[in-house]
């Protein structure tokens, strides 16, 4: 009580609102330019950092640098604090008391213990979270330090209530884990195939709280405590900032402000995208583009998947299987309109044309003991591009530009550049059985650090040598912000801060199974309230489908018609069926994954989901626009929207309840719950109780399909859901959607 009664004793004494802000929408401007506690070896840091932010920095034995690896903006995009270093005005000893306000948010040190509060309209404060203590307990910044070198470890604990919810987190790895609600979770930050996480999460009780570090290491959501630990740092770097509960538009909004915003993405990725494993000379891709034009079918984007090289790391054409990649590209574009997408591997040979290049100049990856050998595939072993390099990212692009870009192809597959290894958590990845042996990953070490220290910034750093490469042809300011994107990297892994890439992530190797279909809603939903909504996955699952099946043709459908509904529309996979491989060439699957190839009575709803999915075009790109602008998520859980109208929605993402998390919204007027069990003919849909305001404005929720008009919600519906109508329910006008008109 003494911590609380002396800040409500500050804050009476504060300065008025700010005159930056407006009558109707005061912004009360930071009344301190920071904190620091020297409690003896450490050092911690509070300063104010973009709207309603606070960014905290501890450090032990010396002061932080600055030029410590960070997803945050400096300046921020919006708000207070940019380009302070590590000004502050308030210099506290051990168990020392400050306070801090920046915007409604408060940070208050009470006898050294920090914890954070909201500041209220009618002057009070609510206790959001704080530093965690207890009769007997582990410090709250609990650290280790051998002295071999300046890093440690650490664990960082906060306090939480027992019923409160978390979410976001990235993306969870396939195909178990069907959670929204992270509480009670414990979650590994390490990256690999389909395993994206990102350590932010967003509280029910109006807050956003990310660890701004590339480290490995875990996010523990217990019953009281909600704990960080880092495996290396020499600086433990969070940020938090607070919104009205409920709102977690404004959450997101001062979350990208700090971090950045996606740009733009170009008009022709909203379409249809065809990839399978794999398209593996070039007159497939002429014969592919021609069929298209033929059965006149939209297609925006014609990818060609992995081994188009001879060696690992040639980034190049074979010449044997591609032999003139500008005209065919020029081929594709003239038969379809449609871009075209290679894929590239960060793994290199030794058989390589750039191997000794590579290795003279340093810009390999290497290991703790010497080697470098990362793993192993195909048959060799391998190591890694070391993208945390800028000469390594410069060689790369140049590589890809004289190979890919120079002929036509622009745009660009990041594939298998998780870190650490070739894109799992073992040794020795598609050499069976050996890659079954408990072999951990490799000590891998970057020009930026070791792999423990800095791992989960590799694919973002990887996905930048794209991005650096996009600024460079076009001249763009490297100081500024890049807005509109004139082509797209895919990539399979990314860190915070990922989203102010011209690129988009997808969700990995997946299983072809009606469950991870139901499980990747949540994946996709769960990486959106972690900043990240530029986000697509493999449409009929990656791994398990065989065309020939009744069971793999009616999921592709399903999953495909779920797809129309995503931010981007990708079919891809590896796919089974009664023709053999090409054996000339590793892994030249035959089996088909085009809209004809899933049987004469799908054939047709194939084509009309297709075509629905260029009718919401506009509509698709309104989302991204918003996005773009104030960073609001596209791909939208439910308690987005109805955790406060609605105790339904609330209780059932508290529990992780399925009818509640496998369904979403697209956007602000559309409702999508796609059909995830074998033979469904029809589905019962939770309508979410509209929001009162809502209400005022006269909405609805109308069927999709049959135009029926089911009210303001509240309660369970039953629909008819064969394969051609997925249940999908809108609010407003259908004609307003496809005009764009996202109000």
């Amino acid at each position: 009580m003494r911590g609380l009664f002396l800040l409500s004793w500050i804050l009476a004494f504060s300065p008025p609102y700010s005159s930056a802000g407006t009558a109707s929408d005061p912004y009360f401007q930071p009344n301190s330019t920071g904190i620091k506690l020297q409690n003896g070896f450490e050092r911690v840091y509070i300063q104010p950092f973009g709207m309603h932010g606070i960014r905290v920095r501890s450090s032990l034995m010396r002061d932080p640098t600055g030029t410590e690896l960070s997803a945050l903006l400096d300046p921020p995009l919006e708000g207070p604090g940019g380009n302070q270093g590590l000004a502050y005005d308030q210099a506290i000893p051990f168990q020392g008391n400050a306070t801090l306000r920046n915007g409604n948010l408060v940070a208050e040190v009470s006898l050294g213990v920090l914890s954070f509060y909201r500041y209220e309209t009618n002057g009070s404060l609510t206790l959001l979270t704080g530093e965690y203590t207890d009769t007997k307990a582990l410090q709250a910044r609990y650290y280790r330090q051998d002295f071999r070198a300046r890093s440690f470890s650490a664990d960082f604990s906060f306090s939480s209530d027992p019923d409160e919810q978390f979410y976001g987190v990235g993306q969870q790895a396939c195909c178990l884990d069907h959670s929204v609600n992270k509480k009670g979770h414990v979650v590994d930050l390490i990256n690999f195939n389909s395993q994206v996480p990102i350590p932010l999460y967003m509280s029910n009780k109006g807050y956003l709280q990310f660890f701004n570090m590339a480290s490995q290491g875990r996010l523990e959501f217990g019953p009281y405590r909600t704990r960080f630990v880092t495996d290396e740092a020499t600086v433990v770097d969070y940020y938090i900032t607070t919104a009205t509960p409920g709102d977690y538009d404004s959450l997101q909004q001062q979350y990208t402000g700090v971090t950045g915003r996606q740009p733009m993405p170009p008009d022709f990725i909203f379409g249809y995208q065809q990839s399978k494993l794999r398209y593996y000379n070039q007159t497939q891709i002429l014969d592919l583009a021609q069929m298209f034009h033929d059965e006149q079918i939209n297609v925006s984007m014609i990818v060609v998947d992995f081994f188009n090289w001879q060696y690992q790391g040639d980034w190049s054409f074979n010449t044997e299987f591609w032999p003139d990649p500008a005209y065919m590209a020029a081929q594709v574009k003239a038969l379809t309109g449609a871009e075209m997408m290679v894929s590239l591997w960060p793994s290199v040979e030794d058989l390589s044309v750039n191997y000794l290049t590579m290795q003279e100049n340093g810009l390999l990856a290497t290991t703790r003991d010497g080697p470098g050998v990362q793993d192993s595939f195909a048959g060799v072993y391998t190591r890694l591009v070391d993208s945390t390099n800028p000469a390594a990212r410069e060689f790369l692009w140049k590589r890809l530009n004289e190979s890919y870009y120079s002929n036509g192809i622009h745009n660009f597959w990041i594939d298998q550049a998780d870190g650490g290894t070739l894109g799992e958590p073992w040794e020795n990845n598609g050499q069976n059985p050996i890659n079954t042996l408990p072999y951990a990953r490799s000590f891998a070490q970057y020009f930026v650090g070791t792999q423990e220290a800095a791992g989960k910034a590799y694919p973002w750093l990887h996905q930048q040598a794209i991005e650096e490469g996009f600024r460079n042809l076009t001249g763009a300011d490297p100081s500024t912000a890049t807005t509109s994107c004139e082509y797209m990297s895919l990539t399979r892994s990314t860190f915070a801060g990922g989203q102010r890439f011209c690129s988009y992530l997808w969700s990995g190797d997946t299983d072809s199974r009606f469950d991870v279909l139901a499980q990747q809603i949540t994946a996709g939903v769960s990486v959106a309230a972690s900043g990240i909504s530029s986000w697509t996955l493999d449409i009929g699952g990656f791994s398990g489908l065989d065309v020939d099946t009744e069971y793999g043709r009616q999921l592709f459908v399903r999953w495909l018609s779920m797809g129309v509904f995503l931010p981007y529309m990708r079919v891809h996979g590896d796919r089974s069926c009664s023709i053999p491989p090409d054996p000339r060439q590793f892994l030249a699957n035959n089996c088909p994954n085009e809209p004809w190839s899933y049987g004469e009575e799908n054939y047709p709803i194939i084509k009309a989901y297709i075509a629905l999915r260029y009718q919401l075009v506009p509509y698709v790109k309104s989302l991204f626009q918003l996005l773009h602008e104030t960073g609001r998520a596209i791909m939208r859980p439910m308690y987005y929207d109805f955790s406060l109208s609605d105790p339904v929605i609330f209780n059932g993402t508290a529990a992780n309840d399925p009818s509640i998390v496998h369904q979403f919204m697209l956007g602000p007027k559309i409702l999508v719950s796609p059909v995830v069990i074998e033979n469904a003919t029809s589905k019962e849909v939770y309508l979410p109780r509209l929001p009162e305001a809502w209400v005022a404005q006269n909405l609805s929720w109308t069927h999709w399909w049959s135009e029926v008009n089911f009210g303001v919600g509240g309660s369970v519906v039953n629909v008819s859901a064969p394969l051609d109508q997925i249940p999908v329910f809108y609010l407003g006008s259908k004609s307003d959607i496809f005009a764009g008109i996202v109000s």
